[in-house]
């Protein structure tokens, strides 16, 4: 018996289309036609299909089958990596079902960071846009300290949307107002992360290219008059620090 493209294609639980492109990448022999032009596959024809379908089940790339297929076999090397990408795909799958449900969960934008869902209605436009840079500049242990500051957030939420409505030409009266606001926050975020001041060991691009992209990021996603909020209640949290660790009392003097 014989069977068409299209029959052959049924019976090995694929498409027409992978049976031909199987054919263009010299998987598949063309095989004899009928005298009205159609194809006729053969047993040895579905059989090799449905090899080659189970090599590709198996992750093995297109470009290795033709050598495992022809009696060659598969080293152990080989099966290894097959074996460590599709764990890599099941954690992935995995991660982006979890992040699945914390979006239904929240009532988060599908297209914001991962692992914020939870924040979504706190964090503007551009704060979120921010997040998703940071997680292509910082490491694993850095991001986790960044959720957490977002979980902790202090500010208040009338200051927050204020600077988020601010006006690219907002007066410096307004500006000093909510950087004032704003500086308790920050300044907590560099008591509990002191990494902050010096970021250089979480940054696996390394620090230049972190400092360019950061910069550039952050004068896209905010007008001059909110990089000012940023810049001087940073300046004042900074400032605040080292007034009181200079006021401290000398532990070694008072040990002594």
């Amino acid at each position: 018996m014989a069977w068409s493209t299209r029959e052959l294609a049924e019976l090995a639980g694929t498409t027409v289309n992978t049976v031909r492109h199987y054919h263009r990448l010299g998987l598949m022999a063309e095989p004899d036609r009928r005298y009205n032009g159609y194809k006729q596959y053969t047993a040895s024809d579905l059989v090799r299909l449905l090899r080659i379908r189970r090599l590709v089940d198996l992750g093995v790339p297109l470009s290795r089958v033709p050598d495992l297929i022809d009696g060659g076999t598969a080293g152990e090397r080989e099966l290894d990596d097959l074996d460590a990408e599709l764990q890599a795909g099941i954690e992935r799958l995995q991660r982006a079902r979890a992040d699945l449900a914390a979006i239904r969960s929240g009532h988060a934008p599908a297209s914001g960071p991962s692992g914020f869902e939870p924040y979504a209605d706190t964090l503007s436009d551009a704060d979120s846009s921010l997040i998703h840079v940071f997680g292509r500049l910082y490491d694993d242990e850095a991001m986790a300290d960044v959720r957490k500051m977002v979980g902790e957030d202090t500010s208040p939420p009338e200051v927050r949307a204020e600077i988020d409505a601010l006006a690219a030409d907002a007066d410096d009266e307004t500006v000093l107002r909510l950087a004032r606001a704003l500086a308790p926050s920050i300044e907590q975020s560099l008591r509990d992360y002191p990494w902050l001041s010096d970021p250089s060991d979480h940054l696996p691009r390394g620090e230049r290219v972190s400092q360019e992209t950061f910069v550039e990021a952050l004068q896209e996603l905010y007008n001059p008059a909110q990089i000012r909020v940023l810049a001087l209640a940073s300046h004042l949290a900074t400032e605040q620090i080292a007034v009181a660790q200079a006021s401290a009392p000398d532990e070694t003097a008072s040990g002594a």
